[in-house]
C-alpha cells in the first residue's frame, strides 16, 4: 500500500464497497443532495477512505482489505475506516484448535484504522477468528531479549461494536517464523496496544490478552462498554483503564490497573504489590455516539448520560438514548474548509467527519446545544494559522467524539475549548462530552500549542482523552514542539475517566473548578528538560503532572501513575528532579486515592508522589512507589465553616467547625422576610509580638464560596465586626464589614481583622469577630460549607 507522509498531502485512494447493486444518495460538502450511481470509491456516501463490508465479501478480500491497510506508517496522513453490516463472517471450524483453522477473518489492526460493526448491538455481527495488535518483532532471533519497544507505539486504532469469535493466527512473514509472534492460546485473541486504542461495544466469546506473546512492554489501555467471556490477561501492561464491563476474570498488570463499574472486576488491592483499584459503579457515563444501520438507513445512535452504573449496557431504546437520521447529519469528506464546516454547524446540521487530514483556518465554531460531531477512522484536524481546532460556546450536551487534533506549526493557544471563559450554561443530566479525542503536539510536524484542552464548561465529561506533546516523530525538542499544559480544567463538576496527559513543559493537568473528579491519570513527564535550571516551577524542582489549584475545596483523583524518564540524550547525563507527581491544596475536601510514581529510566526521578508524601521514586531504572491515599483533616492556615439551609421550619440554622477547630456556633437563624439570617463569632486569633523594631503588623481574611453537594451561595453573604478581645501590643481592631446582602463583596475580598501600625508596644493581643451571615431566602436546602483563610503579614 502507498503510504502518504507530509509531503504528500492528496489523500490516497484505497478500494471502498457498499452492498453489491445498491444505489444510495449521497451529500456534496455543500449540502447538496444528489442522486448516485452504484456505489464506487470516488463517490460513495461517505468517501473513498471508508470501507463496508458485507456478507457478499469473501473471507479473503476482507482479509486482504484489512491486511492491506493495517501497515501505515506511524505518523502517516492516510485514515481508514472498516465497517462490517449485520452478519456473521468467517468459519469458527477452528475454534478449538487455531492451526487447523480455515476460513477465519485474520488480520493486524494498524495505526489509523478503525474496525467497527453496523449493528444496533455487536451481537449483530460476528467475526469468526481474530483482527488483532502484535508488538513490533525487535529481535528477530530471540524476542525475549527484546522487550521494546514492544507495543509501547501501538497507537491511534480501534475496534467497536463486534462479536468476536476468537480464532488467531500469525500472519505474512511472521507466520514462517520458527517462533512466531502471533500465536494465542484456543479461544484467546491478542490486542496488545498502548494509548489512544479504545476496545468500546466488544463481545469477546473467549479470552482476550494485552500484551505479546513474549511479554513485551505495553503502555495501555482502554476498555469500555464491552464484554468478555473468559480471562483478560494484562500481563505486561504498565496500566489499563477499564471501565463500565463485565469480564470473566483479570490476570496481571504492572503499575496501574484501575476499574470503574465493571462486573467481575478484582477487589482493590493497591500499594506493595498490589496494583489494582476498583471502583464499583461508575459516577456518570455517556457511551459514544455510533453508526449503525436501521434495516437499509444509516443511523447515528447518541446513548444519554447515566449515573452510578456498572456493567455493559448495548440497549438503543429510547429510554438509552437518541437514534439520529443520516439527514440530520452534514457528511464531511477530506478537503472540506473550515467555512464549508462551519456552515453546516451554523445551518443546524451535526458533522459525521470521514477519515482524512482536516486543514483549518478557523476553528469548528459549535454553538448549538445537543450537536453531535463524530469522526469516523481517527479523522485528524489540523490548525493552520495559530488558530484552535473546536470552540464550543456556552451551551450544554455538545458530544464530540472520536477525533484526532494535530497542533499546526504557528503556535496555538488552546486546540480544543469545551466552553468560552467563564461558561456557565450546563444540564447535569446532559453533560457536554469528548469522547476518545487524541491530541497531538508534534509528531507528524513540529506542533505547537500552549494548552491542547480547555475546559470551562460546568459538568462536562471526558471520557478517554490522549493529550500527548510528542516525545518521538519529526521536530520534535525543548523548543520545538512547545506545549505547556495538555489539559486545564476552570468548569466546576468536571468528571475525567480516563486520562492520559503526557510530556508537557508545565503542569500537564490543571485542576481550577471545584468538585472535579478523575478515575484513572497516565502521566510521563517530559523527557528532555536539558536541565534542571529550564524545568522548574519557582523554586519547585519540576513541574508536578497533576495539579490541583490552589483555591479549590473539593476534588477527588482515583488511581493515578506518573512516570519520569529524564533522557540522558538531552540533559547530559545530568539529574532532573520533580518535586511530587501530584500537587493538591492541603484542607479537607481534597483527596487522592492510589497513586503511584515510578522512575523508568534517565537520570533523577520523582522525589515524592502527592505534595511531601510517598517515597522518592529515584534511580535505580524500575523503581516505583506506590501511596494508596492522600488527604488532611484541616488546612493549618483555615478556619473551616459549615451552614445547614433548613427544607421546612424557620429557624434550624447550626454553625459549626468542621474539622479540628473548636464549634464555631452562629446560633440559630431567623427569616427576616427576604433572607435567612446567623451569627456568631470566630475563633479568637491571637497575636504576640515580641520585636523591639515594632514593625507594623496586620491579621486578614477572606472566605471562600458557601458550597453544598447540589448548590452554592457567594461568600459575599458573609460580614463581620472585629474587636480586640484582649487588648496589648497596640492592636487595632479592623474596619466592620457589611454582608454583601446590605451591600459591597463582603468578606469574599479580603478584609482586616486587626493590625498594629508602626513603632507599636510589644505584647499579645486576642482578636475577634462576630459574624453576621445574611443568605437570600431563595437558597436551596442542604448543608454548606465554607474555608475562613486567616493570614498574618509583617
Amino acid at each position: 500500500m502507498t503510504h502518504r507522509t507530509r509531503a504528500h498531502h492528496p489523500p490516497a485512494r484505497g478500494r471502498t464497497r457498499i452492498v453489491a447493486g445498491t444505489t444510495i444518495a449521497a451529500l456534496a460538502l455543500t449540502g447538496t443532495v444528489f442522486a448516485a450511481a452504484p456505489a464506487s470509491a470516488e463517490d460513495s456516501l461517505f468517501g473513498p477512505n471508508v470501507t463496508i463490508f458485507d456478507e457478499t465479501w469473501s473471507v479473503d478480500d476482507i482479509n486482504a482489505a484489512l491486511q492491506a491497510a493495517s501497515t501505515e506508517e506511524e505518523f502517516s496522513l492516510d485514515r481508514h475506516q472498516f465497517f462490517f453490516a449485520p452478519g456473521t463472517y468467517g468459519s469458527d471450524a477452528g475454534y478449538d484448535n487455531p492451526a487447523t483453522a480455515t476460513g477465519i477473518i485474520n488480520s493486524e489492526l494498524g495505526y489509523y484504522q478503525a474496525v467497527a460493526g453496523l449493528g444496533a448491538s455487536p451481537e449483530d455481527v460476528r467475526i469468526n477468528g481474530a483482527i488483532h495488535v502484535e508488538p513490533v518483532r525487535a529481535c528477530e532471533a530471540n524476542p525475549w531479549d527484546c522487550q521494546q519497544p514492544g507495543s509501547l507505539t501501538r497507537f491511534w486504532r480501534s475496534m467497536s461494536n463486534l462479536t468476536v469469535k476468537p480464532i488467531q493466527q500469525p500472519l505474512g512473514v511472521d507466520a514462517t517464523r520458527p517462533f512466531p509472534s502471533g500465536i494465542t492460546n484456543p479461544h484467546q485473541m491478542r490486542f496488545a496496544v498502548s494509548q489512544a486504542a479504545p476496545l468500546r461495544r466488544i463481545n469477546i466469546e473467549g479470552d482476550l490478552t494485552l500484551m505479546g506473546r513474549v511479554g513485551e512492554y505495553a503502555s495501555g489501555g482502554y476498555l469500555a462498554n464491552s464484554n468478555v467471556d473468559g480471562e483478560i490477561l494484562s500481563g505486561s501492561q504498565q496500566q489499563w483503564f477499564t471501565r463500565n464491563s463485565t469480564v470473566g476474570t483479570w490476570n496481571g498488570g504492572v503499575w496501574n490497573m484501575v476499574f470503574s463499574g465493571v462486573d467481575g472486576a478484582p477487589a482493590t488491592d493497591f500499594g506493595n504489590p498490589g496494583n489494582k483499584t476498583t471502583i464499583d459503579q461508575t459516577p456518570i457515563n455517556r457511551e459514544s455516539p455510533f453508526l449503525y444501520l436501521d434495516g437499509d438507513d444509516y443511523k447515528v445512535f447518541v446513548p444519554k448520560a447515566k449515573a452510578n452504573t456498572s456493567g455493559h449496557d448495548w440497549s438503543t431504546d429510547a429510554s438509552a438514548g437518541q437514534s439520529l437520521p443520516l439527514d440530520d447529519f452534514f457528511i464531511a469528506k477530506e478537503g472540506a474548509t473550515a467555512a464549508q464546516l462551519n456552515a453546516a454547524l451554523a445551518s443546524g446540521k451535526n458533522l459525521l467527519v470521514t477519515p482524512g487530514v482536516y486543514y483549518l483556518d478557523s476553528a469548528l465554531k459549535i454553538d448549538r446545544a445537543d450537536t453531535v460531531v463524530l469522526g469516523l477512522g481517527y479523522a485528524s484536524l489540523v490548525p493552520t494559522a495559530g488558530n484552535a481546532a473546536i470552540e464550543i460556546g456556552d451551551v450544554a450536551g455538545v458530544k464530540v467524539a472520536g477525533l484526532t487534533v494535530d497542533a499546526g506549526e504557528t503556535l496555538s493557544p488552546v486546540l480544543v475549548q469545551v466552553g468560552p471563559a467563564g461558561a456557565d450554561v450546563s444540564d447535569p443530566t446532559d453533560p457536554t462530552t469528548l469522547t476518545d479525542v487524541f491530541v497531538r503536539v508534534g509528531g507528524p510536524w513540529a506542533g505547537k500549542a500552549t494548552t491542547s484542552i480547555e475546559v470551562n464548561s460546568p459538568d462536562t465529561l471526558l471520557d478517554h482523552i490522549w493529550a500527548w506533546r510528542a516525545d518521538h516523530g519529526q521536530g520534535v525538542g525543548w523548543t520545538s514542539n512547545i506545549g505547556d499544559h495538555g489539559v486545564v480544567v476552570n468548569g466546576d463538576n468536571v468528571t475525567a475517566l480516563g486520562l492520559f496527559v503526557e510530556h508537557y513543559q508545565k503542569n500537564q493537568v490543571i485542576w481550577n473548578g471545584e468538585r472535579g473528579r478523575t478515575i484513572f491519570y497516565q502521566s510521563e513527564i517530559p523527557y528532555d528538560p536539558p536541565t534542571q535550571g529550564a524545568y522548574m516551577d519557582g523554586a519547585r524542582a519540576g513541574w508536578a503532572s497533576y495539579r490541583v489549584g490552589d483555591n479549590v475545596r473539593q476534588h477527588l483523583a482515583q488511581g493515578l501513575g506518573v512516570y519520569s524518564f529524564f533522557d540522558n540524550q538531552y540533559n547530559n547525563g545530568q539529574n532532573i528532579y520533580v518535586e511530587s507527581g501530584v500537587q493538591v491544596p492541603q484542607r479537607p475536601g481534597v483527596r487522592v486515592e492510589s497513586a503511584v510514581s515510578v522512575m523508568l529510566n534517565g537520570t533523577g526521578g520523582i522525589n515524592h508522589i502527592v505534595n511531601d508524601q510517598g517515597e522518592a521514586a529515584v534511580a535505580p531504572s524500575g523503581t516505583a512507589k506506590f501511596l494508596k491515599v492522600y488527604e488532611t483533616e484541616s488546612d493549618p492556615n483555615a478556619q473551616n465553616l459549615q451552614v445547614t439551609v433548613p427544607t421546612g421550619d424557620i429557624g434550624e440554622f447550626l454553625w459549626s467547625i468542621d474539622g479540628t477547630n473548636d464549634l464555631v456556633d452562629l446560633g440559630v437563624a431567623v427569616d427576616n422576610g427576604d433572607h435567612f439570617a446567623a451569627s456568631g463569632a470566630i475563633n479568637p486569633v491571637r497575636v504576640t509580638d515580641t520585636r523591639s523594631s515594632g514593625a507594623a503588623w496586620s491579621v486578614s481574611a477572606q472566605v471562600t464560596d458557601f458550597d453544598s453537594p447540589v448548590s452554592s451561595f457567594s461568600g459575599k453573604y458573609l460580614g463581620w465586626a472585629p474587636s480586640v478581645v484582649e487588648a496589648g501590643g497596640g492592636a487595632v481592631a479592623g474596619d466592620e464589614v457589611d454582608s454583601g446582602f446590605v451591600s459591597g463583596d463582603g468578606l469574599s475580598v479580603s478584609s482586616t481583622l486587626g493590625h498594629a501600625p508602626s513603632g507599636h508596644e510589644r505584647g499579645s493581643a486576642k482578636l475577634g469577630a462576630a459574624l453576621d451571615l445574611r443568605i437570600p431566602i431563595d437558597a436551596t436546602d442542604g448543608t454548606y460549607r465554607a474555608t475562613l483563610t486567616i493570614t498574618a503579614l509583617s
